[in-house]
């Protein structure tokens, strides 16, 4: 059975198979979604439910507003170097972003040693598809749908969008999406930082699946909205790629493409500090998402 839970302000009832919020809430439960509305938290939804993946890593948290209609929707995918992280760690983000008026999606994929790439990608972009064909369900709009990730998880964010075919074998297109932000991104997997210094159970040995696995093997000026944040306190070669990646992205003739440094972070408060008032992450994502949403 799924957990729903609803919150208000840092108070809120959890029970199963009913919601039952107390009368003094009711009024914020329905008002407009936006900063201080409550929050229903929709918990373990299987996305594959042809398979039954070990960990419950092919399972997602629809965290939406109460009383959303045609809200924004987020697919939110975490970081931990494709080897660890799972969602029960990301609360803090569909709270965060449910209370700024739109719905968040925030998914778990297969890990490594357990699976190579490209399954951790394809994971990812199946719950991209469950989410654009249940979003209206969690009053979201299928239109206005955003992925944004943390690290490994914008890396995923990334390839999904730059290397069409993981969403074609969902009968998307990365112009379904309206916008995505990777924070603390990598895009060159065949660079110092990444694959030649890390466990090789996770993209292999051979240099050539590394540059195919690399978001900036497939630069064209046809992609949604990017904007890439990252921390001053991130490691050299991350600050690196992420302002080679958006200098060559709009080279190759993408417009809207935002490259930004975050102040006063390092690569794991950048996110983690997300769910802080007045947070300078927090407050890109929901200023570009406003942005770029559509009517």
């Amino acid at each position: 059975m799924k957990r729903l839970v609803l919150g208000c302000l840092g108070v809120g009832v959890v029970v199963f198979g009913a919601v039952v919020l107390p009368s003094r809430f009711l009024a914020a439960a329905v008002q407009a979604p936006g900063a201080g509305a409550a929050v229903k938290v929709t918990s373990d939804v299987d996305y594959v439910p042809n398979a039954e993946y070990p960990d419950g890593k092919d399972r997602l948290d629809v965290y939406a507003p109460a009383g959303a209609s045609r809200a924004p929707v987020i697919v939110s995918i975490h970081g931990g170097a494709l080897r660890e992280g799972d969602k029960s760690k990301q609360a803090f983000v569909g709270q965060r972003l449910a209370q700024a008026g739109f719905v968040t999606v925030v998914i778990n994929y297969r890990l490594s040693p357990g699976v190579m790439h490209p399954a951790h990608v394809e994971d990812a972009a199946h719950a991209v598809a469950w989410t654009r064909t249940h979003a209206a369900e969690y009053g979201g709009d299928p239109r206005n749908l955003f992925v944004i990730g943390h690290s490994a998880g914008a890396y995923l964010a990334a390839l999904l969008t730059l290397d069409p075919r993981y969403l074609a074998a969902y009968q998307m297109a990365p112009t379904d999406l309206r916008g995505v932000v990777p924070v603390s991104a990598f895009f060159y997997v065949d660079r110092t930082g990444v694959a030649p210094d890390r466990p090789k159970d996770v993209w292999g040995t051979d240099v050539a699946v590394w540059k195919a696995a690399s978001p900036a093997a497939y630069l064209r000026k046809d992609v949604p909205p990017l904007l890439l944040l990252y921390a001053d306190g991130d490691d050299a070669w991350r600050r690196t790629q992420n302002t080679e990646f958006a200098a060559e992205l709009k080279k190759a003739g993408a417009k809207e493409v935002e490259v930004r440094m975050i102040a006063g972070r390092d690569h794991s408060s950048i996110w983690g500090r997300l769910k802080n008032p007045g947070d300078e992450t927090a407050a890109a994502i929901v200023a570009f998402v406003r942005a770029h949403q559509g009517s």
